[in-house]
């Protein structure tokens, strides 16, 4: 039997992103700009305090899934089962009434006017790194997902019933993939990642078919490969890493994908790599939609030692500055640094700091605005005190902008650690190995306001208890002058984001970054604890 939300369904134009509906967040940021602002205004600052529970939905992983659900759809080439609680970091698309989350191997599709499932789709792996998954991709009635196991699925968005099934990167080569797809008009475009010496890529696939449209290496791979003259030769190129981890933004006037790469390999072996700045490693890039030829790139951590790498979603918007209207897109990165250029030709435009514990770079930054590695601080047989830490002053969580205040949002951590060479042969250290970190805890971990004309923190507001230098939460900004953002103690937090003063929270153990919609004549605040999907909305 048809469920009444779906009978209604028409499916997701990839127009329709392009100015999404207030009432929908059909793709991973809510639309292309990354901002994760809404334009909903129903829930404000005025009424927030009486947000209450409309229902919470707890999922079951795995082949046998809810027995009082629908049947799980089961696929996969493998043999494997990763048990254990779900924890759902994943973006929450709602399209058509109907939401769509992951975690590795598994798809829901839930009603989102009383959160009941209405299929589960589940993946036999064959293995690999299970470390998390963002979510999907709409594109009409198809639903994308990458697995840990490197096959892009296409899913029946009604039913969850597998379309068609491609191979996007080699699991023999220890690939893992966990990006959640981004549809573009007719192309689907996924990242893939690798912990080892291999090459990072981004790709774009059709839609109906599935066939490879383009592929772009984010490292050289041959002779005459732009970049190749800053690394010490094609053979360290070739296998360098800079992976393409997390979604990126869409600019539509400049026809331009612009998202951010990972570290160089072998990550904290400096010496075997050589002295050069390792071109596309730790660096927003924008490539053609169409052909997959890069347009620019802007490098913030040249030469990285410390994999600190560039993976966070950019932010797109456009804001005065140095007295004229500019096209802009920032980011901030696990090195403790906040960069801002120009998103049409990627011009340095404003280099800040995020947090006030840096010390793994030299004084001075480079000509060029990026930070400038200390080789002095670099991993140590006897140790060397680091801050930030390996996991950053952001991780991959999504950060938020709202035009309404001109601020730009994240979660910061001031952590500290030891690091330490694990072995003095670099031979023994392919990707991220060699290194042992000892955590030494952080001096405060706070949610955070940027001044984006001046890359100064406007605001910050500290956490309370006793801070772990973990990785936090990604936040949600709306029209309705609040900030949403989950804080380490699992409570989900709304906030002034003028001031950063607290206005209302409910202890779910949040555990991704919040969103809303609208259905029916109610705007839905959601969020996702451990294996549970929780939907607020005014009593």
């Amino acid at each position: 039997m048809l469920m009444p939300a779906l009978a209604c369904a028409q499916g997701l134009d990839p127009s329709d992103i392009l100015k999404p509906r207030a009432d929908e967040w059909p793709t991973y940021s809510g639309d292309y700009s990354g901002r994760r602002f809404s334009p909903l205004t129903d829930i404000n600052q005025a009424n927030v305090k009486n947000l209450s529970l409309a229902w919470a939905t707890r999922v079951v992983e795995g082949e046998t899934g809810n027995p009082q659900a629908p049947k799980t759809i089961v696929g996969g080439i493998g043999a494997m089962e990763f048990g254990g609680k779900p924890n759902i970091r994943s973006a929450i698309l709602q399209v058509d009434g109907i939401l769509y989350f992951t975690i590795p191997d598994n798809v829901w599709a839930l009603d989102a006017r009383d959160g009941h499932e209405i299929w589960h789709f589940f993946w036999k792996t064959q293995g690999g790194d299970h470390i998390g998954n963002r979510g999907v991709g709409i594109w009409h009635d198809n639903v994308y997902f990458e697995t840990a196991d490197d096959f892009l699925l296409c899913l029946d968005r009604k039913t969850g019933k597998e379309k068609w099934q491609k191979v996007i990167s080699s699991f023999d080569l220890q690939y893992f993939s966990t990006m959640a797809p981004i549809v573009i008009g007719n192309h689907i475009v996924v990242g893939t990642g690798n912990n080892f010496d291999e090459p990072g890529m981004l790709q774009s696939f059709d839609p109906e078919t599935g066939d490879l449209q383009w592929k772009w290496y984010s490292v050289p791979m041959k002779a005459g490969d732009p970049g190749l003259d800053t690394w010490k030769n094609l053979d360290l190129a070739s296998h360098g890493g800079a992976q393409a981890w997390n979604p990126g933004s869409y600019d539509p006037d400049t026809h331009l994908y612009i998202f951010g790469t990972g570290n160089p390999n072998p990550a904290f072996f400096s010496q075997r790599r050589g002295p050069g700045a390792e071109l596309f490693t730790c660096s927003m890039v924008a490539v053609n939609v169409d052909t997959g030829k890069m347009a620019w790139y802007y490098q913030v951590s040249p030469h990285d030692t410390h994999d600190f790498d560039a993976a966070q979603t950019p932010i797109l918007f456009d804001g005065i500055f140095d007295g004229r209207l500019r096209k802009l897109a920032v980011i901030a990165e696990r090195s403790g640094y906040f960069f801002e250029v120009d998103r049409t030709n990627g011009e340095h435009l404003l280099t800040g700091k995020i947090i006030n514990t840096i010390n793994w770079d030299e004084p001075k930054l480079a000509e060029n605005g990026s930070p400038v590695d200390n080789p002095k601080k670099g991993p140590d047989i006897g140790g060397v005190l680091v801050s930030p830490a390996n996991a950053g002053a952001v991780n991959w969580p999504p950060q938020a902008y709202s035009p309404q205040t001109g601020l730009y949002y994240l979660n910061a951590v001031t952590s500290y650690a030891m690091d330490y060479l694990a072995t003095p042969d670099p031979r023994g250290a392919l990707g991220d190995e060699g290194r042992d970190e000892l955590g030494l805890g952080a001096e405060g971990d706070y949610l955070t306001a940027i001044d984006y004309k001046t890359g100064k923190i406007a605001w910050r507001h500290r956490y309370p208890g006793i801070a772990a230098g973990g990785v936090l939460n990604g936040l949600l900004t709306t029209a309705g002058h609040l900030l949403f953002a989950p804080d380490e103690s699992g409570n989900l937090v709304a906030y002034n984001p003028a001031n950063g003063t607290p206005l209302w929270h409910t202890r779910i153990g949040a555990s991704n970054a919040p969103e809303t919609y609208m259905l029916d004549g109610h705007q839905y605040l959601i969020s996702a604890g451990g294996d549970t999907i929780f939907a607020f909305r005014l009593n």
